[in-house]
């Protein structure tokens, strides 16, 4: 459905104006294309959003189609991930789903229709020759010896290349433009390059292998594409696509372009962020720190988060740098409606609750998420030993501190108001253990004591919980933009607490059911989820999401 809460982009006033002239006969046909070379990225996520979400919205059709036009790089794997990615965020390509090496035949067809034109040629330079001949873009270039080569020559030579009667590097095929073009993409582009290697669908049919802008365009037309909509850096590249088509003479799909998404605090190039995955500075592509579609995942984003982000950034025509505290934003917003409520203690602090007796046991309600009347209640058991969080008592708090204390008191969430009076250290003057009283006239929902406390506290029944190992994500690198000192590797600005992992979490019994892909809000901690990749039966593990609120724009104003 359209969105009419919001003015039309670009794209669409484009689209509009299309279907208003009939210039496709009313269809609206998008498509996806990635590289299987490598996991998804959330800018990849956004294009996603995009193709997907137009054709949604204009009740057309958008495919996904793999430019697996470099066997070297590509693998099934990827394509695996790449499709259960989309899928994952809600856009389903049903019987569309393409490989460009579907039209590897048709492909070198077109390619013999310009070599016969003679518009295209082999030339038989190096690689180092051919990027010398290009020129600058102040200058001109300057044509190939091999330039003047015969139709039939050429057609003979290309021929041979694809039977594999040369090395790879040996000849390339190249179109015959403008050598002294302004735009560098026109200066006798190479269209096709041997490389004697195992495709992993065509096997090894092929050892002359398309350029992504020869098959690019071709492919959008043989697809029936109406507008194939790119991203900045291919601006320049639309010429060619242009020139591909009409030449050929075949149907001619419009290309729009948009400006790529950035996002802060994040690398978002395949080639870095096979680096980090090669180098083990994380453990996958799915490693919650990572910017990929199936990091965040594996985070505990939801996938209308993601998309909810996409919808609110729009699409640009200037390339700009999106705050990543915008997508964790998205996911707080999304995950506070869906998130079950659960008390977690990361780091445990005992108390004994000295007038409690000592084998009663009460249950109380708790309330399972407040911004969804339809959740429920659950039972949390009080007895007479519980868990805190360290970090809510201090032998000599300051005055601003306003949680558990010599003399304090505070409220246990759904409980009762305790007092601490004394506490146990060990031998190394650590606190080990905290000695309360509960005033019994002050339980949560019947209170009649008047009382009024600044602070109430989460806790879990010492038990009645279970062991947890939890793992606390932060943005994988400690400064805004990890590429921009040139003379400096960019893993030089890895945030070295990026992952802090909490072994001995005590978590309530209802946490030990929880399931891959189930949301949850640990109360005054933040939301997690449990790890799909090392979580098990016998060891629960969670990974945080995002935390309450944006830490780091705390942090930057200090």
């Amino acid at each position: 459905m359209e969105n009419t809460e919001r003015s039309k982009n670009f794209i669409e006033e484009i689209i509009d104006e299309d279907l208003t002239t009939n210039k496709y006969e009313g269809r609206v046909h998008t498509r996806f294309p990635p590289e299987p070379n490598g996991y998804l990225h959330i800018g990849h996520a956004t294009s996603i959003c995009l193709n997907f979400g137009l054709a949604e919205q204009y009740n057309g059709k958008c495919n996904l189609r793999f430019d697996d036009t470099n066997p070297s790089k590509e693998e099934q794997e990827y394509v695996d991930s790449i499709t259960n990615d989309v899928k994952w965020l809600g856009f389903d390509p049903e019987d569309r789903i393409y490989f460009a090496s579907d039209y590897f035949d048709k492909l070198y067809e077109y390619a013999i229709i310009l070599i016969k034109k003679g518009l295209a040629y082999v030339d038989s330079s190096t690689s180092d020759e051919i990027k010398e001949m290009r020129g600058v873009l102040t200058e001109p270039g300057k044509e190939s010896p091999y330039r003047s080569r015969s139709v039939e020559e050429n057609l003979e030579l290309f021929e041979k290349m694809k039977k594999g009667d040369f090395g790879d590097g040996e000849h390339v095929l190249r179109a015959k433009i403008d050598m002294s073009s302004p735009n560098m993409n026109l200066r006798d582009p190479i269209m096709y390059r041997i490389r004697h290697e195992h495709h992993h669908r065509t096997g090894d049919k092929w050892c002359i292998y398309p350029m992504y802008d020869w098959a690019h365009g071709q492919s959008d037309s043989i697809e029936g594409i109406t507008h194939s909509i790119c991203t900045l850096e291919f601006e320049n590249h639309r010429p060619l696509y242009n020139w591909f088509l009409e030449n050929i003479g075949i149907y001619h799909p419009k290309q729009i372009e948009f400006a790529r998404r950035n996002l802060n605090y994040t690398v978002m190039s395949k080639r870095k962020l096979l680096r980090l995955v090669t180098e083990e500075h994380v453990d996958g592509w799915d490693d919650p720190r990572m910017p990929t579609i199936s990091g965040y995942r594996r985070r505990g984003y939801s996938p209308e988060s993601i998309r909810n982000f996409a919808n609110e950034l729009g699409v640009a025509k200037r390339e700009n740098v999106i705050d990543v505290a915008l997508l964790e934003h998205s996911a707080r917003n999304d995950l506070n409606k869906r998130a079950l409520r659960r008390f977690a203690v990361l780091n445990p602090l005992k108390i004994v609750i000295t007038n409690w007796p000592e084998n009663k046991v009460e249950e109380l309600d708790a309330v399972n998420n407040p911004e969804d009347e339809n959740a429920g209640k659950r039972k949390l058991a009080f007895s007479r030993e519980l868990y805190i969080e360290r970090d809510d008592f201090m032998e000599d708090p300051p005055k601003k501190f306003f949680r558990l204390g010599p003399g304090r008191e505070v409220r246990l969430k759904y409980a009762y108001i305790i007092m601490c009076k004394d506490f146990v250290k060990d031998e190394n003057g650590n606190i080990i253990e905290l000695h309360c009283t509960y005033d019994p006239e002050t339980k949560s929902g019947s209170d009649t004591s008047g009382k009024k406390v600044k602070s109430t506290l989460h806790w879990v029944s010492a038990n009645h919980c279970v062991d947890a190992e939890v793992r606390l994500y932060d943005r994988l690198f400690n400064v805004e933009n990890p590429n921009a000192d040139k003379e400096k590797d960019f893993l030089e600005f890895l945030n070295p607490n990026s992952l802090e992992v909490k072994e001995s979490a005590k978590i309530e019994q209802s946490l030990t059911y929880a399931k891959v892909g189930e949301y949850f809000q640990f109360e005054r901690l933040g939301y997690f989820c449990v790890d799909s990749k090392f979580s098990s039966n016998e060891k629960k593990i969670f990974n945080r999401t995002v935390t309450l609120r944006d830490n780091w724009a705390k942090m930057s104003k200090k």
